[in-house]
């Protein structure tokens, strides 16, 4: 890796073209490099991934808003939509928006936490909706997917969002654009401006994820990638951008993050250098926040010794500064303590999240969110009992670069009302890398098949997992396979139209 330094210049110190970070980012996405076996493997994993916890949100109300509005924009030789089979083709565009809208509604996929947060496997839909549009093969969609994880993975590590209330999805424009590039083996030049694009137009505040979580959470990462696709094709026609979007004087850096004395250390690969981001990644076992995972697996070991949850006089979370601040009481979110609160609120509340691990010893992506759940009064009692504090050892490991220290877990503190103290710590979830039972093809079959029982015939989750385990090797016209059709009449429809589906009478 390369470790390129990111500042602001302003303009009487006018930074060239190739010291620019979006020119460098770009010469990583027109590098030829091959895709190595581990790397290709783990691609085919979290496209089985994507696919399962998308069917499972298929007739959730944005995701039914998402398709009817990209079947509004009919394609002959477009890409695909989740739900309605190789046949059905919409633009690229708006394919990337419902599947990205799809993927991202129940949360549930892959994860990259560094000094920044990510879902990496938000880069699938509109790189593939590309790839299927413009005629490329399975080869062609790894490469350009190894890319999209690398720039994502790589800008995570390095460049804080969320300290100035920027969304996170302000690294997938440049991260999607930059593999669309590699995708479709487009000179540097090109990617250059599509990064600077991307990133220009992805920018946007964090409101989407505090208080009162709206279903804009599950669109915003989709909405990105729909720019980043438009992005390419503008500078394919030979359209500039902001530019340096990076380190201009008035650019993203100077005044929406660090400002005008900011410095950043990016690493990057180096030329000739494979693309193993994606490596570092991990996905989800359970439907709720990352930093939840390793707790929830705690909360499932520890709740087995409380026999009466009247008992309990306190429950305190020893975790991560990023932990405390976004998912616990140091958010200062009231709606984290809302029975009442919207599905995306719970989910974002570690309280409500280990209240209810505690007390199931397990966790379903609908039962566990279900209003009946949320408001049982024993579940409300004890959720109110639970606070968290930042512990600087668990913010150390969060942020350490050696991945056997990191963690994104915590310590867990029942006081019971006689005194007694139960605790126990867990740094990673069973199904990371390093967890107790980490995560192989098998795993990832295994979820899809259980999000998509009841909703796809047995037939069609076979045919969808041989496709996916043949990608590295499918031709340009099977990549439309690479989709998944529900049983006639299965799909939902908006009950209201738009403007997309608005009909003069």
């Amino acid at each position: 890796m390369i470790v390129h330094e990111v500042r602001v210049h302003p303009e009487a110190d006018r930074l060239e073209r190739d010291g620019q970070l979006a020119w460098k980012i770009a010469g990583v996405a027109a590098d030829p490099v091959a895709v190595e076996p581990a790397v290709a493997e783990m691609i085919v994993n979290r496209v089985i991934d994507n696919a399962s916890v998308a069917i499972a949100a298929i007739n959730r109300h944005p995701v039914t808003t998402a398709r009817d509005q990209a079947l509004a924009h009919p394609r002959a030789r477009g890409a695909t939509v989740f739900g309605l089979g190789p046949d059905v083709r919409v633009h690229a565009e708006w394919a990337a928006w419902a599947n990205g809208t799809a993927v991202r509604e129940l949360d549930y996929h892959d994860t990259f936490l560094a000094a920044e947060y990510s879902h990496p496997g938000d880069n699938i839909p509109p790189i593939l909706a590309v790839a299927q549009q413009c005629g490329k093969d399975g080869a062609a969609l790894l490469r350009g997917l190894a890319t999209g994880y690398e720039i994502q993975v790589d800008l995570v590590r390095a460049i804080c969002l969320h300290k100035h209330k920027i969304d996170h999805v302000a690294h997938l424009g440049p991260s999607a654009a930059a593999g669309i590039g590699t995708l479709l083996g487009l000179p540097t030049d090109i990617i250059y401006q599509s990064v600077q694009q991307a990133l220009h137009v992805t920018t946007a505040t964090r409101q989407s994820r505090k208080g009162e979580i709206s279903s804009w959470k599950a669109f915003a990462p989709s909405h990105a990638g729909k720019l980043a696709v438009e992005a390419v094709d503008r500078a394919m026609r030979g359209e500039g951008a902001p530019s340096p979007i990076y380190e201009g004087e008035d650019s993203v850096i100077a005044w929406m993050l660090d400002g005008p004395t900011a410095h950043y250390s990016v690493p990057l690969p180096a030329p000739g250098e494979p693309k193993r981001a994606i490596l570092d990644t991990y996905t989800k076992e359970h439907s709720a926040e990352y930093q939840s995972q390793a707790l929830i697996d705690l909360a499932f070991r520890m709740g087995k010794q409380i026999g009466n949850w009247d008992d309990v006089e306190s429950i305190l979370i020893r975790t991560s500064h990023h932990t405390h601040y976004v998912i616990g009481t140091g958010s200062n979110d009231p709606q984290k303590f809302d029975p009442t609160a919207s599905r995306e609120t719970l989910d974002h509340s570690i309280m409500y999240i280990v209240a209810v691990a505690l007390q199931d010893g397990e966790w379903h992506h609908v039962q566990s969110y279900a209003p009946e759940r949320a408001q049982r009064p024993d579940t409300v009692a004890l959720w109110r009992r639970i606070s968290t504090v930042e512990d600087p050892e668990w913010t150390r490991r969060y942020h350490a670069d050696d991945p056997a220290v990191k963690a994104f877990g915590g310590r867990i503190e029942i006081t019971l009302k006689d005194g007694r103290v139960i605790a126990d710590e867990l740094a990673v979830a069973n199904a990371h890398s390093l967890g107790a039972t980490p995560w192989q093809r098998a795993d990832y079959v295994r979820k899809f098949r259980t999000l998509t029982e009841g909703v796809l015939d047995a037939g069609e989750v076979a045919r969808f997992l041989q496709v996916a385990e043949s990608l590295p090797s499918l031709r340009a016209h099977e990549l439309a396979e690479l989709t998944i059709a529900l049983p006639p009449g299965a799909l939902q429809r908006g009950a209201a139209a738009g403007i997309f589906g608005f009909q003069i009478s």
